[in-house]
């Protein structure tokens, strides 16, 4: 299964579209807030999640973990309980992490960046440098682009189905996505 984890202040745009392409590539993917079902994003759309954290199986096997930007929602789920036991969770089932934009920041506090790097989008040098060893916004397993949009989103999306499919397949559905 694919979590993508949702906290008020969440950046819907890059949230809600590798949810939507991970699914019509075939695959499991469940949102889960921190907090209460309806999410609220940093554009004022509320979202209802699939689960609350506290209605999510952890004797279910996870292989992708995704931490949506936005600042604010990334500062919220940097202050909850239930991101380190889903890391944790994670890291036992071999799983992946992936994060976009201000969502690094929660991996670097953590200890989890292992020194790779990439750049950051203007406004969030300051908030990211406290948590990274290298000075710089973060890449884990080739998985984190810190720039904001659709666009990047979109990207960010085709590079998890790279990831979770075979190249074949991959590449089929990214054909179907620009027809």
């Amino acid at each position: 299964m694919i979590i993508v984890l949702l906290a008020n202040g969440f950046e819907e745009i890059e949230a809600l579209t590798p949810v939507d392409m991970l699914k019509r590539a075939g695959l499991t993917v469940k949102t889960v807030s921190i907090a209460e079902k309806t999410v609220t994003g940093s554009h004022g759309i509320a979202v209802v999640a699939d689960m609350t954290y506290d209605e999510f199986d952890f004797t279910t096997d996870v292989e992708l973990v995704i931490f949506p930007g936005g600042m604010p929602g990334s500062l919220n789920l940097d202050g909850s309980e239930f991101v380190n036991k889903i890391i944790a969770k994670a890291n036992k089932d071999g799983a992946r992490l992936a994060a976009i934009c201000a969502a690094p920041l929660i991996l670097g506090r953590r200890g989890l960046l292992n020194g790779k790097r990439a750049t950051c989008y203007p406004g969030f040098e300051n908030e990211l440098r406290g948590a990274l060893t290298t000075g710089d916004a973060v890449v884990t397993d080739g998985l984190i682009t810190t720039a904001r949009g659709m666009g990047v989103a979109l990207e960010f999306s085709k590079e998890l189905i790279s990831l979770m499919l075979s190249a074949d397949k991959a590449s089929e559905l990214s054909a179907q996505i620009m027809e």
